[in-house]
């Protein structure tokens, strides 16, 4: 197999731990997981479907936390070591662009991305109908909501980490008004994060079980010399309900909604008590990772069963291999994604 880099700033106080011996898997749980469990705030019940980011000399997070009354909402967090976390114990309070408070009725499954010298949080929110929110900080002091990038019903909004040919690139994962039982992944471009366009196909469900009910974006994709890896989630319908577990791809560089490589076997799938038991049980549901440029570590981290938050370790080079090992890029895969 080749090798591959991590193209991003080196990240020397990310948390690690090794491969355990005998480990046959592509990625291993922390050993210490959930790091966050339930009750963290005295008005919320759990926290889940979470991100989190390094910023200055330690790591902040934008977190969901379902509320007693059973709303979600989006709360801040900041941690030195990106394991144990001191949380902001009111919602974020979003403002629109006048600085007037703007608060979404609900917000949920949150992702935090860094382009240039700005912090965009993306969520899934009510507008008129499921659909996606957008806000940005420079300073995680306050937070700017601004135009939904997209019209309802769309979920799972993914930012990349860099303009692409002069645009921002956000994946998405349209949808219906219900819990959907279908969903591919697609790509749009915006010059300005406002009107948003050229919208493409990257992928969509397979016959492999693990994957072949719906898809749906996860972490921000992470930059290598080999394409964006692309953590996402995939869903199959059982006779005791859906079970998500991870995916992973590889993506052109220049044109992501080519699919370049994509593993056929899930990378981390629900296995272990929080991730099988919870208020929504086995839920595996990447949302951010952690990546250090000078070993090739990352750290992703994962929803628990709609209760938890978990983290779990791969390399670079360990999960590439295994990409490549099991890929079942189809045709359609590696098209445009343009009909």
């Amino acid at each position: 197999m080749s090798e591959i880099k991590l193209i991003c700033p080196p990240l020397p106080n990310m948390p690690w731990q090794d491969k355990p011996a005998g480990c046959t898997a592509p990625m291993w749980r922390h050993t210490e997981n959930p790091i966050i469990g339930r009750n963290p705030l005295p008005n919320v019940a759990r926290i889940f479907n979470s991100a989190v980011m390094p910023y200055e000399d330690g790591f902040v997070g934008v977190f969901r936390g379902e509320q007693r009354d059973g709303v979600s909402h989006i709360y801040f967090g900041t941690s030195r070591d990106a394991l144990h976390w001191d949380f902001e114990p009111d919602k974020i309070p979003f403002t629109d662009e006048s600085g007037k408070p703007f608060q979404p009725i609900y917000a949920y499954d949150p992702r935090l991305v860094k382009v240039d010298d700005t912090y965009y949080a993306m969520w899934c929110q009510d507008m008129y109908g499921a659909a996606i929110g957008v806000a940005k900080t420079k300073d995680f002091k306050s937070f700017t909501r601004i135009e939904n990038p997209f019209l309802p019903y769309n979920r799972n909004a993914v930012l990349f980490p860099r303009k692409i040919n002069g645009n921002f690139v956000m994946l998405s994962r349209p949808c219906d008004n219900g819990h959907t039982a279908f969903g591919d992944i697609f790509i749009s471009e915006s010059p300005d994060m406002q009107f948003w366009g050229r919208h493409r196909h990257v992928m969509g469900r397979t016959s492999c079980w693990w994957e072949g009910l719906k898809i749906g974006g996860g972490a921000a994709p992470i930059e290598t010399d080999k394409g964006w890896l692309m953590f996402y989630h995939g869903v199959v319908n059982t006779c005791n309900g859906y079970v998500y577990s991870v995916g992973a791809a590889i993506l052109d560089l220049d044109e992501p909604s080519k699919v370049l490589h994509r593993c056929a076997s899930y990378i981390l799938t629900p296995e272990e008590w929080y991730e099988e038991r919870g208020f929504v049980p086995n839920v595996c549901f990447p949302c951010a990772t952690l990546h250090d440029s000078e070993t090739g570590r990352i750290a992703l981290y994962y929803g628990c069963a709609d209760s938890y938050v978990g983290v779990a370790y791969t390399t670079a080079q360990e999960i590439y291999d295994y990409i490549l090992k099991y890929d079942h890029a189809s045709e359609d895969d590696k098209s445009l994604g343009r009909r």
